[in-house]
């Protein structure tokens, strides 16, 4: 039987599940930490003088700081507005500036052995240029990240976890998805992913959704 921690730090029983034939990886907060390092808060003024407030950017909650939230839900809202590109690089400028502070999450040395020869991929809100130089930084290897695109809708939307399994060739459905937040786990369920929440903070998440302590804990748990 399968068991995973629960939000509360209890034992889950999940049943007899198969085990994920490859992993997807959240990266910030996840993978490395550079949402603490980024100053979103600069990023989001940048933004909002570019593009305006964008009322009508409505996101789930998440366990993150007023700014990144706003800033991420302009940014989704954006998805399909010519400013687009433009709004994009605005933030990445300050995400790119993070990287020299950014540091690894607990277990990222370990992962990719404990992946155990299984393919994986990152999904990441950054963008794809920003996040592998990121990893690069931190001696992570992948060859499938899938970043920021107005193409593919974003977290909270499941597309690109879905444009990620094509890509390694294993159906969605035989993933698991790991990550910090409530984005990550709505990604997955709308994906039809598994998944496991490595949170930062206890209220990451609600107390029915299976968590680990850190990164290779949850890809050792994964069902």
């Amino acid at each position: 039987m399968s068991k995973l921690l629960s939000a509360m730090g209890d034992i889950v029983d999940h049943g007899a599940m198969p085990p994920p034939r490859a992993f997807l990886f959240d990266l910030d907060r996840t993978l490395v930490d550079l949402q603490s390092f980024t100053d979103y808060a600069a990023a989001l003024r940048d933004l909002t003088a570019l593009v305006g407030d964008q009322p009508g950017a409505t996101v789930p909650d998440a366990d993150w700081d007023a700014p990144t939230v706003s800033t991420m839900a302009i940014l989704v809202a954006l998805s399909d507005d010519p400013r687009w590109h433009e709004a994009s690089a605005a933030v990445s400028v300050h995400e790119r500036a993070a990287i020299p502070q950014s540091q690894p999450m607990p277990g990222l040395g370990d992962a990719v052995e404990a992946c155990a020869g299984r393919p994986y991929a990152v999904v990441t809100l950054l963008p794809s240029d920003v996040a592998r130089d990121v990893l690069d930084a931190h001696g992570f290897p992948v060859d499938v990240i899938i970043g920021r695109d107005p193409r593919i809708r974003a977290k909270p939307f499941g597309d690109g976890l879905v444009e990620a399994a094509e890509r390694l060739g294993v159906p969605v459905t035989e993933c698991v998805m790991i990550g910090d937040s409530s984005w990550d786990h709505a990604a997955a369920v709308d994906a039809g992913a598994g998944f496991i929440g490595v949170p930062v903070s206890a209220t990451a998440f609600p107390s029915d959704v299976p968590v680990a302590r850190h990164l290779v804990e949850a890809i050792e748990r994964a069902p």
